[in-house]
């Protein structure tokens, strides 16, 4: 009998713990897509990538010709020829494929020019969540936008709209 009466007063000790609970719920993608330089940024660093894989396209497309040709002409070009051509060949495969990590690579061109244009707009974002909830006392922030086993979540506790317009 002790026993049950123990855990019935750990339950309810339990459940006010976690109804004393302050938390809130926001989507963070419409936050970020609300903020014009996030669009803007995103918008222009679509157009750089589209820009690099160009440059990258136009690298391989003259290791295909190189290649093409060499088949060709392969037939009449000695053994030395021949050699020499696939090193070629084979020497600037490699340099596109170095130039393409160099550009989309996790350390690449495209990922810093990113990090720079994105992360600025993350900090304002991320500091006016944390600031808004210290402000009206919420311990937790549940992110339904990176979140999506989230089942059910009831739009009183959504502040999306009221941290949007704390940015502007």
């Amino acid at each position: 009998m002790r026993r049950v009466i123990v855990a019935f007063v750990a339950l309810v000790l339990s459940i006010t713990a976690v109804s004393a609970q302050n938390y809130m719920v926001v989507n963070s993608e419409k936050i970020f897509k609300s903020i014009g330089e996030y669009t803007a940024a995103l918008d222009q660093i679509e157009s750089l990538s589209q820009e690099y894989q160009a440059q990258v396209d136009a690298k391989f497309r003259d290791v295909e010709t190189l290649y093409n040709n060499y088949i060709a002409q392969r037939n009449s070009l000695s053994d030395y020829q021949r050699q020499q051509r696939e090193q070629e060949i084979l020497q600037r495969e490699q340099e596109a494929t170095d130039f393409q990590e160099s550009i989309f690579g996790t350390d690449g061109e495209l990922m810093k020019r990113r990090m720079a244009l994105i992360q600025p707009i993350q900090q304002r974002v991320f500091q006016t969540i944390e600031n808004f909830s210290k402000e009206y006392g919420y311990d937790l922030v549940i992110d339904i936008a990176a979140n999506p086993t989230v089942l059910y979540y009831s739009s009183k506790i959504d502040f999306t709209q009221r941290l949007i317009d704390a940015l502007k």
